[in-house]
């Protein structure tokens, strides 16, 4: 078995470490998401926290870890006798991102319930994980039918398996914790709000702290026994820290002031529906006991607050977490000393875990370019390109976004789970049945007892059960929505760089951001002006990095729109090798012009015809304004085999509707 990393052996993450142990002290408090870049020991903190837990007393026998004390009266393996049980190590268990859904919360062998009527059960991870730690890597990149499943059971305390009727039930409370990179995209808010704190981690750029990190790292991977002998003491210490606050927990008191500031700070951050309050409640009372009080202080508000909210205000997914400390302390000042006496300290911000894990404040201000004489413009009316930046422009800012009609890809897909275009999936409306390829996932009952049917004198069936065989089983078909890659590709030429204008356009590509991001699509971006076209992002599941790209999209020069679509060409072929299934929706935003070069026009039309060629639905959005339009928007959309939309109506609530199908041609 491999040695885990010492959990007292982490350099820094002071945060990331509070947050862990304050879970261990009460668990109540609804477990971690940590958030931050590769490589800064998220993972190795996580599993090295198993460790710091006091055993668990368990049912001899028990697959489902039932507490001796309260067994669960509906337990499958139950029922059990209230009594003395055996002890086993605190459980972590891990879920991978491409698990499936029989092994998060078991298999039920539909062959014997229905011939037999048995149920033979065997458990899943949630089965595994009560009474214990459920840790999913990159959560972020779970797939929504998990995600659906983690949440029924984290509210309810339970896992239910059905198939046809048949039901199994078992307990599972467990604490969640979950690490991400935000650059690979964003959580579902339910899901972000299940858990009860969250933390950001960042490398040190202090050199003798990172100098550290590569010692002890190298001392670990040389001899990792050793390396955990050498830190036995002090874990050994901080697992006694946290018996003792577990059995100080019940004495600490949370007097009213201490919760008027606590419903004064939620209040104040205008944060969604009362998990927050609830759960910040919860982390005051902890971080009493980690400190050995029986009394909650301000500090442990102002603690708790920077643990609980941050990923709680969030009002759309391009908002950084985070929280304005300033009005932090101006409220929990504004309502201090008005219990008994729980509010006066002065909050101190260097108090258990140096600042609570929030993110460094990003300025993200985008000046716009008011003053400075306009570039010359040339015989198309755009500024000249003085070479890759002549005339370029500084970026302006988006306009508002807005909701935005539906994008789809024609036909019927086998991608990833998502909301956007029909697809072939294990969760959605039945649609038929065939033979089960491998284990059987979901029967179709009317098919199975109409393929059995025929069978039954030749099987010598004399009672009223149904005699049923494995060749019998039908699998059901069901269709659903598949996420795809999504993949702009954005003219920030002169001709588009007029301030009012570039903002509509920006804001509509924003717009599409939003939308791909509730439809759980990959992204992409890609630019052209000048004298190329460039890929500003490639694809990626994180719609935050591109709306951050196109914020700082600069503007000027010509219009190599043959260059933009084989750049967007070469980006398709590259990823459909590496994912074949996700099928794309490229959206061209421009207004269909094309200069510099010899033939720029017909070369941007052979360029447009690639994507016919391919089967590849398109989308252009019409940015040409004015009272006289040349209509090449359009023609290109014909050139691309798919439709022209201008940016009116690619607004939901236009008159043209409130659903576009993205059609493409037909020869």
């Amino acid at each position: 078995m491999t040695t885990p990393f010492p959990f007292t052996a982490v350099v820094g993450q002071d945060d990331l470490r509070l947050a862990l142990l304050l879970n261990a002290v009460s668990p109540a408090v609804g477990g971690v998401l940590v958030r931050g870049e590769k490589g800064t020991a998220k993972s190795t903190a996580v599993r090295a926290l198993s460790a710091l837990l006091p055993a668990v007393p368990v049912v001899a026998g028990c697959r489902f870890s039932c507490d001796p004390a309260s067994p669960d009266p509906a337990c499958p393996d139950g029922p059990h006798e209230i009594g003395n049980g055996v002890a086993r190590p605190s459980r972590m268990v891990e879920l991978p991102v491409g698990a499936s859904e029989d092994r998060l919360v078991g298999a039920l062998d539909i062959e014997r319930a229905l011939a037999e009527g048995v149920k033979a059960f065997e458990p899943g991870l949630l089965a595994d994980a009560h009474r214990g730690i459920l840790y999913v890597d990159e959560v972020n990149l779970l797939h929504d039918h998990l995600v659906d499943l983690l949440l029924d059971a984290a509210a309810m305390g339970a896992s239910y398996v059905e198939r046809e009727g048949v039901s199994v039930r078992h307990a599972s409370k467990f604490l969640l914790v979950g690490t991400m990179n935000p650059e690979e995209g964003e959580l579902r808010p339910q899901l972000l709000d299940r858990f009860g704190l969250t933390v950001e981690v960042a490398a040190s750029r202090e050199p003798d702290q990172r100098v550290e990190v590569v010692r002890r790292r190298l001392a670990y991977d040389d001899d990792p026994a050793g390396f955990a002998a050498r830190w036995a003491d002090e874990e050994s210490a901080v697992r006694q820290r946290v018996v003792a606050a577990r059995e100080l927990l019940p004495s600490v008191r949370l007097g009213d002031g201490a919760l008027r500031q606590i419903a004064a700070t939620c209040a104040a951050f205008e944060v969604d529906g009362m998990r927050a309050d609830i759960v910040m409640a919860r982390t005051a009372t902890a971080l009493a006991a980690w400190a050995g009080r029986t009394e909650v202080l301000a500090e442990d508000v102002r603690q708790a607050a920077l643990l609980a909210l941050p990923h709680r205000r969030r009002r759309n997914p391009f908002d950084a977490p985070g929280l304005d400390e300033d009005k932090l302390d101006q409220t929990l000042e504004e309502f201090s000393g008005e219990g008994e006496g729980d509010g006066d300290e002065d909050p101190d911000p260097d108090g258990p875990g140096g600042g609570g894990g929030q993110p460094t404040p990003d300025d993200g201000s985008q000046g716009d370019s008011g003053g400075g004489a306009r570039p010359e413009a040339g015989e198309d009316g755009e500024p000249q390109a003085g070479g890759a930046g002549g005339g370029e422009q500084s970026a302006v800012r988006a306009s508002e976004p807005f909701r935005t009609k539906v994008l789809s890809v024609p036909g019927l897909g086998d991608g990833a789970a998502g909301r956007r275009s029909r697809a072939r999936t294990e969760h959605g409306r039945t649609t038929g049945a065939r033979r089960p390829r491998g284990a059987l996932t979901k029967l179709h009952l009317a098919a199975t007892v109409q393929a059995a049917a025929p069978h039954q004198r030749a099987r010598g069936r004399s009672g009223p059960g149904l005699v049923l065989r494995r060749d019998d089983l039908r699998q059901a078909t069901r269709e659903g929505r598949e996420g795809n890659l999504v993949l702009f590709v954005v003219d920030a030429s002169g001709s588009m760089a007029a301030r009012q204008r570039m903002g509509a356009v920006k804001g509509a590509v924003l717009s599409l951001l939003l939308d791909a991001y509730q439809r759980r699509d990959k992204v992409g971006l890609v630019t052209f002006r000048g004298t190329a076209g460039e890929v500003a992002l490639p694809p990626t599941s994180s719609v935050d990095a591109a709306a951050a790209r196109l914020e700082t999209l600069p503007t000027g020069g010509r219009t190599p729109l043959a260059a933009g679509l084989l750049k967007a060409h070469e980006v398709l072929r590259v990823e459909r090798l590496r994912d074949p299934a996700r099928r794309a929706l490229v959206v061209v935003v421009t207004d269909g012009r094309a200069t510099g070069g010899p033939e720029p026009v017909a070369l941007s039309q052979r360029a447009a015809r690639l994507f016919a060629a391919d089967g590849v639905a398109s989308v252009v959005v019409d940015c040409e304004s004015g009272p006289v339009r040349l209509g090449l928007a359009g023609q290109l959309a014909g050139e691309l085999g798919g439709t022209a939309v201008t940016l009116d109506e690619l607004r939901a609530d236009s008159i043209a509707g409130l659903v576009k199908d993205v059609q493409r041609r037909v020869a």
